[in-house]
């Protein structure tokens, strides 16, 4: 039976026979092979979606704060704090449940998601709306824990990235090597990070042969690195990477640059495309961030070779019913009929 990534992956992260492992068997996540995008794009290269949404609350987060607040009860914290666009704030407060901690998360107002802030506010976690965005609101915590005993547990907390890597042990289990190419969505850039040094550890093990070429998608309207400088009021319909500043920045370019890659930008119409192409032809339903990484490798076949003989994956860092508003704005709306066969078959005809 699956425990969790950290009773599955203990040996290659900072724990001791004592550590308080706190755990909601995360992890384990399904790797999806898709049948038509590939089709529909001239991809010849073996496509596969890690599905991160399916972790227990949604989202990739899961990974990196089972370590963080594992590590935050054994130093003996009573409270955690974290700024988030959302997912960040739906893992902290039910991990820290789950270690009977108290929980603060500080929100841009305004710019989250309904179905995170509802998971936030159902774990118990005091819920500060501030005036500004993400950025404002991490600066805010960082001062905060730097002057009280309030453990942050933001990307900038090194046990953040070490769960968050097992995401790239698990695909080299499950495929038997690493792909050639990983596209991910970046926001604040601490899972790219991560990826990358889950790939670097497990080559330099010789449990993988190849480390991928890491390619990171911001939004077009939030791309700091893509622009090279910081983007004061960041705007996408992607609010989960809807960030200016990112906190892992030089560890993102250190990732694309040693493996190759590139960090690009999609713009949101991209993004949206992406999303209803992947719901509406392979049947999984991920959130508009996610959808960055499909977005990207679409827009890049067209200058890229992605072969029969290469292998592709691309992160799925959340779950579509994270954002089910964004959802309903962008797909057909339900169709009134009468309550009577004539009424409903005559919608059916067309795919008899």
């Amino acid at each position: 039976m699956w425990k969790g990534l950290v009773h599955e992956y203990r040996e290659f992260l900072p724990v001791t026979d004592e550590t308080p492992i706190v755990s909601l068997n995360e992890g384990n996540t399904p790797l999806i092979p898709l049948l038509h995008l590939p089709k529909r794009f001239g991809i010849e290269a073996k496509w596969y979606v890690k599905y991160e949404g399916l972790n227990p609350t949604g989202s990739f987060k899961d990974r990196g704060m089972a370590m963080a607040i594992t590590k935050a009860k054994e130093k003996g914290a009573k409270i955690v704090m974290c700024a988030s666009t959302g997912n960040t704030s739906a893992a902290a407060a039910a991990y820290a449940t789950r270690a009977g901690m108290a929980c603060c998360v500080i929100i841009p107002e305004g710019k989250i998601a309904l179905g995170k802030l509802a998971q936030a506010m159902m774990h118990g976690a005091t819920v500060l709306q501030i005036k500004g965005n993400f950025d404002d609101a991490l600066n805010t915590v960082i001062e905060i824990t730097k002057k009280y005993p309030v453990e942050l547990v933001n990307s900038i907390n090194p046990y953040r990235i070490e769960g968050q890597k097992t995401g790239a042990f698990e695909i080299i289990d499950a495929l038997g090597d690493a792909p050639d190419f990983h596209s991910i969505p970046v926001g604040n850039a601490g899972n790219i990070t991560a990826y990358w040094k889950g790939y670097t550890e497990f080559f330099d093990l010789k449990r993988a042969t190849k480390r991928p070429k890491m390619m990171g998608f911001q939004a077009a309207g939030s791309a700091p690195i893509v622009l090279g400088h910081p983007v004061k009021n960041p705007e996408t319909i992607a609010t989960a990477i809807r960030i200016g500043n990112p906190a892992s920045w030089k560890q993102a370019e250190a990732a694309r640059d040693e493996s190759g890659g590139l960090i690009e930008s999609v713009t949101d119409e991209e993004i949206t495309e992406a999303q209803q192409l992947l719901a509406g032809l392979e049947g999984v339903f991920c959130e508009p961030a996610s959808a960055a990484s499909i977005a990207g490798i679409i827009k890049k076949c067209s200058s890229m070779s992605f072969g029969k003989d290469k292998v592709i994956v691309s992160v799925l860092t959340g779950n579509g019913l994270k954002d089910p508003n964004r959802a309903i704005e962008i797909s057909p709306k339900p169709i009134g009929v009468d309550n009577n066969l004539t009424s409903i078959l005559k919608h059916l005809e067309s795919h008899f």
